[in-house]
């Protein structure tokens, strides 16, 4: 079964929309499927329209220059109209049995079209809602949108009640969970001691976040609440790996808290290098603030933490309670209150005895609900309603 997915973005950049579509086409292909991966308008990394990384080739779409990279519409209009033409040459090539389109729905639009063109069957991929993403960036208002799929699938059951009552089928919708592959995580070593020392981190109780900097993670939550931290564990530090549009703002609030060694960034870090940074945390803390994108969609941060055997410090919106439970799996405090996040990673400090049944119940969901296998393994029952139409 040959597989087209047609992606927002992907490899050589780095997000958590990247990793869960190598997640899924990794499966896919040990199940003996032919996954072909196609980046819209919007991959802005420059490369070749054919450009081979580790074991993939993705195929690419010319992103729009001049005027129409400039014009907020434009440029919507110009990737949309882009991928329409060339889907028609890539589905002309590679003669996929279905499309798959991923989230935004400047991916859908043209894959819809090119399905009816091309009498292909399609399936839509809400990881999350475009205009509720551009509303938290600043970028767009909400907008209606209605799905004319032949199936859709989403990442999580928040997203499932919101199409649901976009009046989107029911039956039309499959969950495909975020998951990690525990082969990648395997759980802790000794610290590097020398990476510790050269990060200023050696001997301190390290709090830890790993991932991109949007406003709507909270971190500037997570600084506010460490000068309360400190006057309680002089030894607690940061440890923020990553990069995004709040990095500059993040320095500055920073610099205003006087923060000093007690932060630390260290930039994006490659998947080969990561696991030397994990065994320098004592809690990851995920600090999302409340709003519809977070109350929906469940992250993929938090996952890989628990599969590293890590303890998770997590705000309570929507999207880490279908990930976390309170105690059992990690720690939940209260979202938008930088009190209430020191408050729970005092207490979770405090409970370090707790920890190994915290960890082992984490794996244990892990394996049981949130492995790769598992999710990918629900596409099979998808595809095939969709080929017997």
């Amino acid at each position: 079964m040959r597989i087209l997915h047609i992606l927002d973005h992907s490899l050589p950049l780095q997000s958590g929309y990247v990793y869960r579509t190598l997640g899924i086409v990794n499966q896919q292909r040990a199940l003996g499927w032919e996954p072909v991966l196609l980046t819209s308008g919007k991959h802005y990394a420059p490369g070749p329209m054919r450009e081979r990384i580790g074991e993939w080739e993705f195929l690419r779409t010319p992103v729009p220059s001049g005027l129409a990279a400039r014009l907020p519409l434009l440029r919507e209009l110009t990737i949309v109209n882009g991928l329409g033409r060339r889907l028609d040459d890539v589905i002309e090539e590679v003669r996929p049995q279905i499309l798959h389109a991923h989230s935004p729905v400047l991916n859908a639009w043209p894959a819809l079209r090119a399905s009816r063109r091309h009498a292909i069957p399609m399936v839509y991929e809400v990881r999350a809602l475009w205009e509720d993403a551009g509303a938290v960036h600043g970028t767009h208002s909400r907008i209606s949108l209605r799905y004319r799929a032949d199936a859709v699938t989403t990442i999580c059951e928040g997203l499932r009640a919101e199409m649901v009552a976009r009046g989107v089928p029911s039956q039309k919708i499959t969950v495909i969970p975020n998951a990690v592959d525990r082969g990648t995580f395997s759980g802790p070593v000794d610290p590097d001691r020398a990476l510790a020392v050269s990060l200023g981190l050696d001997g301190k109780t390290v709090l830890a976040f790993f991932g991109s900097f949007y406003s709507y993670e909270g971190l500037s939550l997570l600084l506010r609440a460490v000068p309360e931290l400190q006057r309680r564990q002089p030894d607690i530090a940061v440890l923020l790996v990553g990069g995004g549009p709040e990095e500059d703002r993040l320095r500055a609030t920073a610099r205003e808290l006087g923060l000093g060694n007690a932060l630390v960034f260290v930039g994006r870090v490659s998947q080969g290098e990561i696991r030397r940074y994990y065994d320098l945390v004592d809690l990851f803390v995920f600090p999302r603030i409340s709003a519809r994108l977070t109350e929906l969609v469940t992250p993929l941060k938090p996952l890989e933490a628990m599969a590293q055997e890590r303890i998770v410090v997590a705000s309570s919106v929507g999207g880490h309670r279908e990930l976390i439970r309170d105690r059992e799996t990690g720690y939940l405090f209260q979202p938008d209150d930088p009190h209430s996040l020191a408050e729970s990673v005092l207490a979770a400090l405090a409970d370090r005895h707790s920890w190994p049944r915290i960890r082992a119940a984490a794996v244990a969901f892990i394996e049981t609900e949130r492995s790769w296998a598992r999710s990918v393994a629900r596409y099979r029952e998808v595809y095939r309603s969709i080929l017997r139409c």
